[in-house]
């Protein structure tokens, strides 16, 4: 009797407790492997103090509030990949908060909510690639502070997703991001250039549909310069299509010897947005970061000025002094202070080390504007010279008094008639009488000239002589000198209306 008690005591102790390998998977001391089981719910006979639960390629569907039916409190990996998962529901995972290892890679995942890791706290790799997502929500990660790498690659994203590094809900431990082969066609790199290397050095983006662009370009031409694997390794996966060719028939080495021929001014601009060239003026106060990779604690960092000087922490060396995070102060920069200075982190712990150099400008605000004032005047002088005299060209041109010519022809005419020994009169001539060059050189004016005065021949017509007082009249107007304009004295000597001889 005792025997048969004991033994259904055990049984029913066995069938009520959770912590039997199910059936459909293999157990091994803390882990549990239901891979390729066509599940479609988690077995509810799990053991409790399992760490790692593996429930890849099976037929799950739905991420919901009860869709893990135990507390699995010691969980740290979990992986969900090769499933159906459509959709995952705020609350999903409070059974598993201690997960820091989550793989839900290869579903049918096509947006991601706000928030559905939050009960995550110290979550520190999520690896979603290889699903449809095409829409993340900026509060989809928030709360998972941790976070150090998220594996986004093999998705439909058309945009960068900038609020993981800066923001409200920002992810400032997040060292890796992969975003490769998504449908990315331009980068925020105004924003880029505020996120430190250390998260910079972790972005792959290499196997998305760029548009050529210089600014691109000349970012990720600074990440091979830093020596960022993210680059390093796939250079040749990097490429560009023409905005003019927006199917991407032709695709174009994005980092190959400057194959976009970008200028030397916008390199040199995204340069200096990223800390690559600092500026400064005569007497002001710089501090200049060493951007590293290595930002591990215990991280030591030396300087090297451009006339081999090493500047050490805790160590004034003139108006130098590096900080303990690697930071160098320069105190009343001077035009010696100019020149490129090599950052040296080294991790001892780690056997790390990186070389960051870092080029410093100094120049004299005032100085530069005098010079650029100065020759702005003078510009501006000669510009108005030039005005000046196409203006004196220009009224000489059209603007000069036309009767001159004819006055000087006038005095030849008055000249010529003092000499004659006759008297002078004026005969009238009709317009149709000239010959036709003439007409056009009088523009269909009666011309009024002087002509010796002849004496008739017996039986042939000749001119009549006009009246003496007349002839005085004619004498006056050519030999009194006028005080009028010329264009009156032509007016008055060259009238449009002849004078009629007597019958």
């Amino acid at each position: 009797k005792k025997l048969v008690y004991l033994l259904v005591i055990a049984v029913s102790v066995c069938c009520s407790a959770s912590g039997m390998c199910p059936t459909a998977c293999i157990c091994a001391s803390d882990i549990v492997s239901c891979t390729s089981k066509n599940l479609s719910r988690v077995p509810s006979t799990l053991f409790k103090h399992i760490r790692r639960l593996d429930l890849s390629h099976n037929q799950i569907g739905i991420l919901d509030h009860d869709w893990m039916p135990v507390l699995l409190d010691k969980l740290n990996t979990l992986i969900v990949s090769h499933n159906s998962i459509s959709s995952i529901s705020t609350g999903s995972f409070s059974l598993t908060p201690n997960v820091k290892y989550l793989d839900l890679s290869s579903n049918n995942l096509r947006s991601l909510g706000s928030p559905v890791f939050q009960e995550l706290k110290v979550l520190e790799a999520l690896l979603l690639y290889n699903n449809h997502i095409a829409q993340i929500d900026s509060a989809a990660f928030g709360g998972i502070h941790k976070l150090q790498k998220l594996y986004l690659s093999y998705n439909s994203l058309t945009h960068f997703p900038i609020e993981l590094y800066i923001g409200k809900h920002k992810l400032s431990e997040l060292v890796l991001l992969d975003i490769s082969y998504n449908r990315i066609k331009s980068i925020p790199i105004k924003y880029m250039s505020l996120v430190p290397a250390r998260h910079l050095s972790g972005i792959y983006l290499h196997g998305n549909p760029f548009y050529c662009d210089c600014t691109l370009y000349s970012m990720l031409s600074f990440w091979y310069l830093r020596h960022f694997s993210s680059v390093d390794d796939f250079k040749t996966e990097y490429t560009c299509v023409l905005q003019s060719d927006p199917k991407g028939s032709n695709k174009l080495p994005l980092l190959h010897d400057n194959y976009l021929n970008c200028s030397e001014r916008t390199i040199n601009g995204s340069f200096h947005a990223f800390g690559f060239i600092h500026e400064a003026q005569i007497g002001e106060r710089l501090i200049v970061p060493c951007d590293t990779k290595i930002s591990d604690a215990g991280t030591q960092f030396i300087w090297i000025s451009p006339d081999d000087q090493h500047l050490e922490p805790d160590k004034v060396t003139e108006h130098f002094r590096v900080f303990p995070n690697g930071s160098l102060e320069i105190d009343e920069a001077q035009y010696e202070d100019a020149g490129l200075y090599s950052c040296i982190a080294i991790n001892t712990k780690r056997l790390l080390n990186e070389t960051i150099e870092v080029r410093i400008n100094v120049s004299n605000f005032t100085v530069d504007k005098s010079h650029s004032h100065e020759t702005f005047n003078t510009a501006f002088t000669t510009l108005a010279a030039c005005v000046a005299s196409i203006i004196l060209v220009l009224l000489y041109l059209y603007l000069t008094p036309c009767p001159c010519r004819c006055k000087s022809k006038g005095r030849k005419r008055q000249l010529s008639q003092n000499n004659t020994p006759h008297p002078s009169i004026l005969t009238s001539s009709s317009p149709l009488e000239h010959p036709a060059d003439e007409k056009k050189s009088s523009s269909g004016k009666r011309v009024v000239f002087l002509e010796p005065v002849k004496e008739p021949k017996p039986g042939q017509n000749g001119k009549v002589r006009m009246f003496p007082s007349e002839n005085v009249i004619a004498e006056g107007i050519l030999k009194t000198p006028r005080t009028k304009s010329d264009s009156d004295s032509m007016n008055s000597v060259f009238s449009d209306t002849p004078f009629m001889p007597l019958s």
